[in-house]
C-alpha cells in the first residue's frame, strides 16, 4: 500500500533540503579562489536563501513552524555573550 506524504511532511522535507543546500553553497562561496566564481556562488546562495525563506514563511503561516518571540532576558544574555565585533 502506497502512503503518500501530506503537504506538511513535504514542506518539512523541502525546508530541510534547502537548509542543506544553502549550507553547501555557503561553503563553496567561501572556498572559491576565483572572484567571478565566488560572485556566482554568492548570487546562487542568495537565491537559495530566498527559496528557504519562502518555504519557512509558508509553513509558518499554516501553523506548521511556530516561532515564539524571544524573551527579553534571553536577548539581553545573547547581547552580552556576543558583543558587536569591531574591526
Amino acid at each position: 500500500m502506497n502512503n503518500p506524504l501530506n503537504d506538511q511532511e513535504i514542506l518539512t522535507d523541502v525546508l530541510a533540503t534547502q537548509k542543506y543546500v544553502t549550507g553547501n553553497y555557503n561553503t563553496y562561496a567561501g572556498e572559491c579562489a576565483n572572484t567571478q566564481l565566488r560572485d556566482d556562488m554568492l548570487c546562487i546562495l542568495k537565491d537559495e536563501h530566498m527559496i528557504q525563506s519562502d518555504i519557512f514563511s509558508d509553513m509558518q503561516s499554516r501553523g506548521w513552524y511556530p516561532v515564539s518571540p524571544a524573551e527579553q532576558n534571553k536577548i539581553d544574555t545573547a547581547k552580552t555573550k556576543f558583543p558587536p565585533q569591531i574591526k
